[in-house]
């Protein structure tokens, strides 16, 4: 009996290696080899586009894509207006975060026009069926297969000729050509291409469920996500009530796009003004609270930083940051200290973005700041205020991207006063609203005495 050739493939870039190592040799990544049993390549391979003849690029004709939306507003804006056909869409996040629920429901409300067919690898059709009466969604519009060999699959979608397609989840699914199991790397990586050449090729609009690993991305080997056309993460904690939906990559849409969904006894439903949920509601202004107007792709949203400083009990001060960079954190209290009189190296520094919202553009850096001094100062800021800008390492604020949408967008919830770095200072004036625009830090600071 022959012995089985195995190698070790590199679960981030696809790489493979006779031997284990450490590191991977081929991209640099520490403990990502796992042992693959080796395949036959014969006759597996084939472009995932068609091919065409060389011609000039002028000559190519470039039309609007037309979409298709699934009847849910917060998933059509996270992918770019709709379903666009023959796009693949590949969507990962923790378990129970509300992947099957969303995508059923999005699936009940295309069916009503639409051919779809839900592919389940991890639930059985009773299971299934008992959500959809949970959801009270249109059960009779949806097409179910519960199949995890891919060519069972293939033939049922030559078959049935769906125009949306669910697969739930790819890390089920596996192929008679590959002798591992489901899951790993070869099966993953064949799997998809074999999936996406089929929506290529026949027009059909597939979403693919992705899981996660623990430190959240997604599982499997990371060509993965260049295969695909659409990466979409959910985000949020299984203890709350609402989840977040972030586009990582979308070559028919707009990246870091954002969609909001609250999670009730009937599904995800979408939430039309997710500013509502990161703005805490006080009776009267207290100390340490800044609001700021954050920008997810083309969405501006309206974020309360709150900010508490408090004598440090230890040698080393404490500075912690939760939904913003708690290195730059460290960066602006120095900066606030040089250029601004204030220091803070004996007190301990708490930031908290409310909501559990991630920032991670700098445009929260001037709202950090004054939150710390309001809090530091036990002094509220001015009521209905909003604060947005970056702090550079010289003392200066910095304009931020789209500060005329920012602003419009906080007039729209009723805020009468703003500080915003000069270069985005409006050219016409907002009704109802004050605009201050400052060029250092401490002109900033000034502006809260």
């Amino acid at each position: 009996m022959s012995k089985i050739k195995t190698a070790y493939s590199c679960a981030a870039c696809g790489g493979q290696s006779s031997k284990w190592q450490g590191q991977c040799p081929h991209c640099g990544e520490w403990n990502t080899l796992s042992e693959t049993i080796l395949e036959s390549t014969q006759k597996r391979f084939a472009g995932l586009a068609k091919s065409s003849e060389v011609q000039s690029l002028s000559a190519v004709t470039a039309e609007e894509v037309p979409r298709h939306p699934t009847g849910i507003d917060e998933l059509d804006r996270v992918l770019g207006g709709g379903l666009v056909k023959g796009a693949v869409v590949l969507i990962g996040g923790d378990p129970g975060i509300g992947k099957s629920t969303l995508l059923l429901q999005a699936l009940a409300q295309v069916g009503v026009t639409r051919h779809v067919l839900y592919v389940s690898g991890e639930e059985s059709a009773q299971q299934i069926a008992l959500r959809a009466k949970r959801l009270a969604v249109d059960a009779a519009s949806v097409r179910l297969l519960a199949e995890i060999q891919l060519e069972r699959i293939a033939a049922t979608l030559a078959t049935e000729k769906p125009d949306v397609v669910v697969i739930d989840s790819i890390q089920t699914v596996y192929t008679d050509t590959l002798q591992s199991a489901p899951g790993s790397v070869a099966q993953v990586r064949e799997c998809a291409a074999q999936l996406t050449r089929y929506a290529k090729s026949h027009g059909t609009t597939m979403i693919i469920v992705g899981h996660v690993t623990k430190e959240g991305a997604l599982a499997g080997p990371r060509v993965l996500e260049h295969i695909v056309d659409s990466v979409l993460y959910f985000e949020g904690d299984t203890h709350s009530s609402f989840r977040l939906i972030r586009a990582i990559k979308n070559r028919f849409g707009a990246v870091n796009e954002l969609g909001v969904f609250a999670m009730t006894d009937k599904g995800l439903r979408g939430v039309s003004n997710p500013s509502a949920l990161f703005l805490s509601q006080h009776e009267e202004p207290v100390p340490g609270s800044c609001v700021m107007v954050t920008q997810e792709g083309t969405r501006p949203l309206l974020v309360e930083v709150q900010a508490l400083v408090d004598d440090a009990h230890s040698p080393n001060p404490r500075r912690l940051s939760v939904g913003l960079e708690q290195n730059r954190l460290a960066m602006l209290l120095a900066v606030l200290h040089r250029h601004a009189g204030i220091g803070c190296f004996d007190q301990d520094v708490f930031i908290n973005a409310v909501g559990g919202v991630k920032i991670a553009e700098p445009a929260a850096d001037l709202a950090v700041l004054l939150a710390v001094v309001s809090s530091m100062r036990n002094r509220a800021l001015t009521e209905k205020m909003v604060v947005f800008g970056e702090v550079g390492l010289a003392g200066e604020v910095r304009p931020v991207q789209r500060g005329q949408e920012r602003l419009k967008e906080a007039a729209k919830l009723g805020f009468t006063k703003a500080i915003v770095p000069k270069a985005n200072r409006p050219k016409t004036p907002i009704e109802g609203m004050e605009v201050i625009a400052v060029e250092r830090l401490a002109d900033a600071v000034a502006q809260c005495r």
